[in-house]
């Protein structure tokens, strides 16, 4: 009970905007002083460096972390995601729902280089919305096309959060992304084969656009565009699929790989260099401060017994390991419309492993279960991250319920493509 009472207090603190960390970790002070008192609080915390050190300071794998946000951001100041759009729409913006069509493909693609959804969002949200708003397209699919794209680097390797799952799950980094690739290029096409049927059914929601430009400088340009992410994209994944580099000797590389790419762009400046560096420690602090006040829940939740009560719980749903499935799918899918994916990370998964080891469950599966669910929370309405970054650089006529209902067809194909994987892991190249 006293579990329950602290993730509802946890809850009620991160909807009225409280920081996550402080919040984790100031309800696991204020309920262990309550519950222990002041002395036994202080023994209970006493663990807290230990577990910092073995958990995070000598993580290796966390590494890539900071070098894979590195990378994304350098990428992102050097016009890397303008070049993509506007070669892409050039080149399929003749057909019907073309420019949506480029933007999924370019989301994709920025997927495949930075894994950061803020920056994706952002740079498609100020380049192709007015783009395609300017062109009579939709406002609704206009707005769900970005946000749906833009999520597609939290399943899509090199991801940050795939990197956390491998840590949290105990499974190799390397393997999740392995596995992430085939859900990441189904979930793509399904994305565009909504937004084909949507422009066939609505016939004024998606015109194309007429180009004065030959067919062969459209596809010079755009190969020009495309090709130096492709090769960053191969040296990245390549050297971790073929076993040739760690996920952190990769993200090293990757990180190498966006300076070389900003000189060969001419968009090469300390200045720059040292805003990437900046924005890379505020947000690798934010991911390890919540990890940090995690731990502390943790410590007392364990200590109160909340992990026997949830675990006997559900040891003994209905179903056995498909009840854990469904349930375990439903909690983090609800949980996802109000607090962050890095805080699921490190709070509800870690008491979800120990049960899903006990029932048998194939971790690699599990943590591409998980990171599809963590995805859609980037979508759900009213707190969906993605959502807040188009709002923040949309136009003004641009409402709020715009943006909601345009992202609820892309949330279904989601949670469409997540039961796939749970019912038919064999068809993604997965074991149940």
């Amino acid at each position: 009970m006293t579990g329950l009472l602290m993730f509802v207090c946890i809850l009620i603190l991160l909807m009225a905007g409280f920081p996550a960390a402080f919040t984790f970790a100031g309800v696991a002070l204020i309920f262990a002083v309550f519950i222990f008192g002041f002395e036994e609080s202080l023994v209970i915390f006493s663990a807290m460096p230990y577990r910092i050190d073995e958990s995070l300071m000598q993580n290796k794998i966390l590494i890539a972390i900071p070098l894979f946000i590195f990378m994304g951001i350098v990428l992102q100041k050097t016009l890397m995601a303008e070049r993509l759009l506007e070669s892409m729409g050039k080149l399929f913006g003749r057909v019907k729902a073309g420019i949506a069509i480029s933007t999924v493909l370019v989301g994709a693609l920025l997927a495949a280089t930075t894994g950061v959804v803020g920056a994706s969002v952002v740079a498609m949200g100020v380049i192709a919305l007015p783009v395609m708003l300017k062109n009579k397209y939709s406002p609704e699919l206009s707005c769900g096309v970005i946000c749906a794209s833009g999520t597609l680097g939290q399943i899509i390797p090199p991801s940050i959060v795939l990197i956390i799952l491998g840590d949290v799950l105990q499974v190799p980094v390397g393997d999740l992304f392995k596995a992430a690739v085939i859900p990441g290029l189904i979930l793509v096409t399904a994305y565009i084969v909504y937004i084909l049927i949507y422009a066939y059914v609505k016939k004024d929601s998606a015109p194309a656009l007429k180009s004065t430009e030959d067919i062969k400088t459209r596809w010079v340009n755009s190969l020009k565009a495309i090709v130096p992410p492709l090769v960053l994209i191969v040296l990245v994944l390549g050297s971790i699929f073929m076993g040739i580099a760690t996920p952190t000797e990769s993200a090293a590389v990757g990180g190498i790989g966006a300076v070389l790419l900003s000189l060969i762009y001419k968009e090469f400046t300390f200045k720059r260099i040292k805003e990437s560096a900046f924005e890379t420690v505020k947000i690798t602090g934010m991911v390890f401060a919540i990890f940090i006040g995690a731990t502390a829940f943790s410590l007392v939740f364990t200590e109160t017994g909340g992990h026997e009560v949830v675990e006997t719980v559900l040891l003994s749903l209905p179903a056995g390991k498909w009840g854990f499935i469904i349930f375990s799918m439903i909690a983090i899918f609800l949980l996802g419309f109000f607090i962050d994916f890095v805080e699921i990370s490190y709070i509800v998964v870690p008491i979800l492993f120990p049960i899903a080891q006990k029932l048998g469950i194939p971790m690699v599966w599990f943590g591409i279960l998980l990171a599809m669910n963590l995805q859609t929370s980037f979508l759900t309405p009213p707190f969906g991250f993605s959502l807040f970054y188009l709002k923040g650089v949309a136009p003004p006529s641009i409402k709020t319920i715009t943006i909601y209902k345009g992202v609820v067809g892309f949330i279904l194909i989601q949670v469409a493509v997540l039961i796939s994987v749970v019912l038919f892991p064999d068809v993604f190249g997965l074991t149940k």
